[in-house]
């Protein structure tokens, strides 16, 4: 099926996907971290405190996904998707009236949980149980909401705030999650595979079985993939978590740095486009031990750089890295260990993937109290991916392919 046929026949659900995962951007770090300033200054905060804050929030978060995750295998996407964004919506609404530092890591566990969280997890693990010859595709189109997201809301957030309170933008945000609520339904209208049929069309993975949660934790190639896992969230959440600070020790206006994130954002729409193409003809083993690459070099020229010349190109590196992760690393769970228990295996890998974009913040800012910056910190941290990069190849090469 050419491209242009598949998009069309398959919008409905593609349309649904793609707004969930628009839609978690309120959750999600870079949107959040566009209010670092004021949050701190509202409830007189140092990096390190908000930083502190932030990773007791998200870790929180990513524990309970554990058991919530596993609702996608339970509950219809249609009805489960409406419940996250009505959660969202409340989230929203608890930040914008939040009156206390002391409730702030419940409100940030709130965001978390049901933006980076929920909201992303059920939009792929959808996208992966529909869709098999054209996953990959059907995975790249979801995470365009991703993209949107980060091409258009800091732009717009930091312009808002120049002119009203940054309590009423996050009142406005709900209200926008409301409204999506009923768009959200109605192109789910029509299942996307009755249940009868999904019973008997779901698509196996290694040695031809239907892996448990349990099963996967047993087998070692979950355990080399961690370090994978746990790279891309954990530096790429602390390079946005910490944006306003990286443009000071800079010397360049944060404005100019946001003004880079559509170059950064163009770039991880191709590379989406492209990996999505590669892994429905290639599958993710030939191409998962080579995508981290990439972010090595990106994050080892935020470490180098002062200009932003040199920021737009390490951008366009990890935006390479980024664009690819969001197709490779959900399919992967599909590909190796088939679809019939997804919702519950992704949500053990969601965690992580979570708990990296917990500890990412909180490492970074208290480090940061200690005098060690982040040019420093990015460096170390291009050397992990290559570590990272290597031992997913190790776990690949040793152990074991799809059936």
């Amino acid at each position: 099926m050419g491209t242009l046929e598949f998009l069309r026949k398959n919008a409905r659900w593609l349309s649904a996907g793609t707004l969930l995962t628009f839609l978690s951007s309120f959750g999600q770090t870079f949107f959040i971290a566009i209010f670092a300033g004021e949050i701190s200054q509202t409830f007189d905060l140092t990096p390190g405190q908000w930083g502190g804050i932030y990773t007791l929030g998200t870790t929180a978060s990513a524990i309970v996904m554990i058991w919530a995750g596993g609702l996608s295998d339970v509950f219809r996407a249609r009805n489960l998707g409406a419940i996250i964004l009505a959660s969202l919506a409340l989230s929203c609404l608890a930040m914008a009236f939040n009156p206390s530092v002391y409730l702030l890591p419940l409100v940030i566990f709130a965001l978390r949980f049901t933006g980076q969280g929920m909201a992303v997890h059920l939009a792929f693990v959808a996208m992966a149980r529909w869709y098999v010859a054209t996953r990959g595709r059907a995975l790249a189109v979801a995470a365009l909401g991703f993209s949107i997201g980060e091409a258009i809301l800091p732009l717009v957030f930091v312009f808002l705030m120049t002119v009203f309170a940054w309590q009423s933008l996050w009142i406005a945000v709900a209200l926008v999650m409301v409204a999506a609520i009923p768009v959200f339904r109605w192109l789910l209208k029509t299942e996307r595979t009755p249940k009868s049929m999904a019973e008997e069309n779901q698509s196996t993975g290694m040695q031809g079985r239907h892996w448990t949660r349990a099963q996967a934790l047993r087998h070692p190639l979950f355990w080399f993939m961690i370090p994978t896992l746990l790279g891309p969230p954990t530096f790429n959440t602390a390079f946005f978590f910490h944006q306003v600070h990286y443009s000071d020790i800079n010397g360049f206006s944060h404005m100019y740095l946001v003004a880079l994130f559509p170059i950064y954002t163009t770039v991880v729409i191709l590379s989406m486009m492209l990996s999505g193409w590669a892994l429905d003809r290639f599958g993710t083993a030939r191409m998962l031990p080579l995508f981290l690459l990439p972010m090595a070099v990106g994050f080892s020229i935020f470490g180098l750089a002062h200009s932003l010349t040199f920021v737009m190109i390490g951008l366009i590196f990890t935006g390479l890295t980024n664009g690819a992760n969001s197709t490779l690393i959900n399919a992967f769970w599909a590909e190796f260990y088939g679809t019939k228990h997804i919702g519950s295996i992704k949500a053990l890998a969601t965690s992580v993937m979570v708990f990296g974009s917990a500890i990412g913040p909180g490492l970074t800012g208290l480090f940061i109290d200690f005098g060690f910056e982040l040019w420093g910190q990015f460096l170390l941290a291009g050397g992990y991916f290559v570590f990272a990069s290597v031992l997913t190849w190790l776990g690949l090469r040793t152990l074991q392919s799809p059936a």
